[in-house]
């Protein structure tokens, strides 16, 4: 089973979270963009952009945080941040 938790801050206080499963034979890489997605499609927000510095982080560390440099559209919290937290 796959699973990544998405959390909204603002100004240190956690506003949203959310825990996305993923148990399809996909890819590691298919399973965070589309664990991306639905996350977006439950806090109702623009798909941010990976920068270089979010794929390093994420390979790094299986965690990133998008600020809103990484959305098209203007964002009312600080960051989003991704993190896997079980992998098969």
């Amino acid at each position: 089973m796959f699973r990544l938790w998405a959390k909204i801050f603002k100004n240190n206080r956690m506003l949203k979270d959310t825990v996305i499963c993923d148990a399809s034979s996909e890819t590691r890489t298919h399973k965070v963009f589309h664990a991306l997605e639905e996350v977006c499609c439950q806090f109702d927000l623009g798909k941010p952009i990976w920068l270089d510095a979010n794929i390093a982080d994420f390979k790094k560390h299986d965690k990133t945080r998008f600020i809103p440099d990484n959305f098209i559209e203007e964002i009312d919290f600080d960051f989003l941040e991704i993190q896997v937290i079980e992998e098969d």
